[in-house]
């Protein structure tokens, strides 16, 4: 079969029709094939999922200053780094991925999204070696975060100095 018989199958139009006719069905076969979503539901499993991981890190940082006794600056460093090693765990099971799938952006933006979109190009990658593959492609998503998270952090040490020299701070 040629392409525009193919084309002709799939779409239900003929390829000698007008402009209009292509048009319509172009249209109809994008309201057929686009997902339908509620906006307010996607909101609330995003509400959901968000919480879920932040009553996470708070069960975790409640129980190593309450149960362990350590002060609130470690506890809150401890928790960061568990709730990095879950995320990285979960994704690297593909249960992280499903989460995200379910719960959208409320999985997506905390710590552990970060973490999950650094550990899915890692694995990703993997079949390419260990160099060219994981090396290279690991900081795809975190490169430009730290990136500018130390640019930024340079411009304002200057601000800083500057307003200490001048006796502003």
């Amino acid at each position: 079969m040629e392409n525009a018989e193919m084309n002709e199958a799939q779409t239900g139009t003929k390829t000698g029709g007008s402009q209009q006719e292509k048009e319509q069905a172009y249209r109809e076969h994008v309201e057929r094939t686009t997902p339908k979503y509620s906006m307010p539901v996607r909101m609330a499993k995003a509400f959901v999922t968000g919480g879920i991981i932040c009553v996470i890190g708070q069960c975790i940082l409640n129980y190593a200053t309450n149960a362990m006794g350590i002060d609130k600056e470690t506890a809150g460093a401890w928790c960061s780094m568990l709730l990095v090693l879950l995320s990285v765990t979960f994704t690297g099971f593909g249960i992280y991925n499903k989460c995200v799938e379910w719960g959208g952006a409320g999985a997506l933006v905390p710590i552990t999204g970060f973490a999950n979109s650094v550990a899915s190009a890692a694995i990703e990658y993997q079949k390419e070696g260990q160099v060219y593959g994981i090396g290279c492609k690991i900081f795809t998503i975190a490169g430009p975060v730290i990136l500018y998270g130390i640019f930024t952090s340079w411009v304002l040490g200057l601000v800083y100095w500057g307003g200490k020299c001048l006796g502003m701070l």
